[in-house]
């Protein structure tokens, strides 16, 4: 690996591009991010230069979101072409790249009894998908008094008041009380302590196949079929939230699909429009009648170019070859993390993860080899207190990965 070249020795007084740019950053940004002092300028691929030149491997591509790598051709001649076009209209009226996608998210989830509604970002899919939940079960089911949503110890689901609640780690809640009410919450895993929790006010349950923010920790077997029966049971609707998992990164289109089980409604972002800003929510037909004219929308979901770019990144991350690369590539995270734990025993505590989702929970300083492998050339992020997560983007080769396997071991 390239790793960060050193300050050149005739400018060690003069401040570089980056220190004004970071200074600047300090003065006119709201200070709500823990950013690295970095300033990146470019990407190609699985690789980014910043302000100096410097070059990175970059394995979180934007937190599971570039799933193409940076500037990949087919979604800039997309987005391109798309900008050339036409950029934006009301969703009063109808756009192709839309309908496009719609017809791609749909046929994964369902075929022709799916319907998709698309906004920005993960929260608001998320928000979309409890909206349809509270008024399923008021307008369509006729239970007027279900409207709680039962989450789980450790997810992440958004950063809105309805979502933040939603998300049951109280460090992202503090300071924001009053919270929204209508949430409750179960330890992961545990089938029995969410039967205990449902009764004549539950609405629906709401899960991560995979949890990102809480460790890269996937759900145990069986759980998501418990889940689904539980819900079929009780007259629920079972909602995966698919913002980090979806879009191929598990070596499946839709992460829910390891577990054999259709869930009522799904959400998506991050990996849809490889890096622009969109997000959408699935849904059965029957469900999706609880959202007619004037009961929800977004002024950019959907938009032209965005989608434009969604269907190009969809058509090559849900490919047959991606999806079995990506497959191969997770078992290969997964050999070399546990050699790495091998190695490093009492250090590494375990290697969790699927596909391209891979997390390394360390006994101590998590935080502090991220910015090891910072420093290193390699760009990994923190999830959870003690693991460090890799989403490398799939075009990212199985050489990358183990050079960027060995920098982590070295910023150990």
């Amino acid at each position: 690996m390239i790793e960060a070249k050193a300050a050149s020795e005739s400018a060690v007084s003069a401040p570089t591009k980056t220190d004004r740019l970071v200074d600047s950053a300090k003065h006119h940004l709201l200070q709500n991010y823990k950013q690295q002092p970095v300033v990146l300028v470019k990407g190609e691929g699985a690789y980014v230069w910043d302000a100096e030149g410097r070059r990175y491997l970059d394995l979180i591509s934007g937190i599971a979101t570039c799933a193409l790598g940076h500037c990949h051709p087919a979604v800039v001649e997309a987005a391109k072409k798309q900008l050339e076009t036409l950029w934006h209209v009301s969703n009063v009226f109808y756009t192709e790249p839309q309908i496009q996608l719609a017809e791609r998210l749909t046929k994964a989830f369902g075929g022709t009894d799916s319907r998709a509604f698309f906004c920005n970002s993960g929260a608001e899919a998320n928000e979309a998908l409890i909206k349809l939940a509270r008024r399923w079960q008021h307008e369509i089911a006729g239970n007027k008094e279900r409207s709680e949503i039962i989450t789980f110890e450790g997810s992440f689901h958004g950063r809105t008041l309805a979502t933040v609640t939603a998300t049951a780690q109280p460090k992202y809640q503090a300071g924001f009380e009053p919270l929204p009410k209508g949430f409750v919450y179960a330890p992961m895993g545990d089938l029995e302590a969410v039967k205990k929790l449902v009764g004549p006010q539950t609405a629906a349950i709401l899960i991560e196949p995979i949890q990102g923010e809480g460790g890269v920790r996937p759900a145990p077997e069986g759980f998501l079929q418990g889940l689904r029966e539980l819900c079929d049971e009780h007259g629920l609707l079972l909602l995966i939230d698919e913002v980090q998992t979806g879009i191929g990164r598990t070596g499946k289109p839709f992460a829910y699909q390891h577990h054999g089980i259709q869930p009522d409604a799904i959400s998506l972002a991050k990996s849809l429009g490889n890096g622009l800003p969109i997000g959408a929510m699935i849904c059965g037909d029957a469900v999706g009648k609880a959202l007619p004219s004037g009961t929800h929308g977004s002024t950019f979901g959907g938009n032209p170019v965005a989608a434009a770019a969604a269907v190009a990144t969809w058509d090559l991350a849900t490919s047959p070859q991606m999806l079995a690369s990506n497959t191969e590539k997770g078992a290969l995270l997964h050999r070399l993390g546990n050699e790495l734990k091998a190695r490093k025993p009492g250090r590494v505590v375990e290697c969790r993860g699927r596909g391209m989702l891979f997390g390394i929970e360390v006994d101590t300083g998590a935080a502090d080899v991220v910015a090891r492998c910072r420093q290193n050339g390699l760009l990994v992020n923190l999830a959870g207190e003690r693991t460090v997560r890799f989403a490398p983007s799939y075009v990212t080769t199985e050489a990358q990965l183990t050079e960027g396997l060995t920098s982590f071991e070295r910023s150990l």
